[in-house]
């Protein structure tokens, strides 16, 4: 493994495939920003001390991960003594309006692809910034879920080991965020359809 022998190129090309998508997960751990990005930085740190102890039993991607959610989840309990009561925000509504379906439970207007056509598969930079804001505004649960499925692409399996919830659990959390992204993003898209 080019990683074990120290090759700096073979680490940096692995910090730049995953560490957007760390700090996304982390900071569903963390309350600020500076907070996921030490903890990133504590991962890579982690990650470096530990290739010599790391077993191949998982992927090398998840195993980054888990050290990352093991990390973020410690710091996170060491800094929810000075959460304030205030931020804990308002429980959830509906996932999707119950008006979009019909009585047969079929969408009225199903929600527009967004590769239905070459031009759509370009997904200009400004409609991945909306998407992008639109995944930074969900609860964190969602967002940790959505981030390594939808954006790292780990495996159902693997989001279930990393963030230590069940599969059924996944399966609806997943639901439920990709529902607010695609609400999110509905005006975006009818304007441009």
């Amino acid at each position: 493994m080019r990683l074990r022998a120290g090759d700096e190129a073979a680490f940096e090309a692995l910090v730049s495939q995953h560490d957007a998508a760390l700090h996304r997960v982390a900071r569903t751990f963390v309350p600020t920003q500076a907070l996921a990005d030490d903890v990133v930085q504590e991962t890579w740190l982690a990650v470096i001390r530990g290739l010599d102890r790391f077993e191949g039993r998982s992927s090398l991607r998840t195993w980054i991960f888990t050290i990352l959610a093991n990390r973020a989840r410690t710091r996170a309990v060491r800094e929810a003594r000075n959460l304030p009561f205030s931020s804990l925000g308002e429980p959830e509504g509906p996932t999707v309006d119950p008006a979009a379906f019909g009585s047969d439970g079929t969408w009225r207007s199903a929600p527009p692809r967004l590769d239905c056509d070459p031009e759509s598969n370009l997904l200009t930079m400004e409609l991945r910034a909306h998407i992008l804001d639109a995944v930074d505004e969900l609860p964190d649960h969602m967002r940790a879920v959505i981030t390594l499925r939808d954006i790292a692409g780990l495996s159902p399996e693997e989001v279930c080991d990393i963030l230590e919830i069940s599969d059924g659990n996944q399966r609806v959390i997943l639901h439920r965020a990709r529902a607010k992204v695609r609400t999110a993003l509905r005006p975006i898209v009818e304007v441009s359809a």
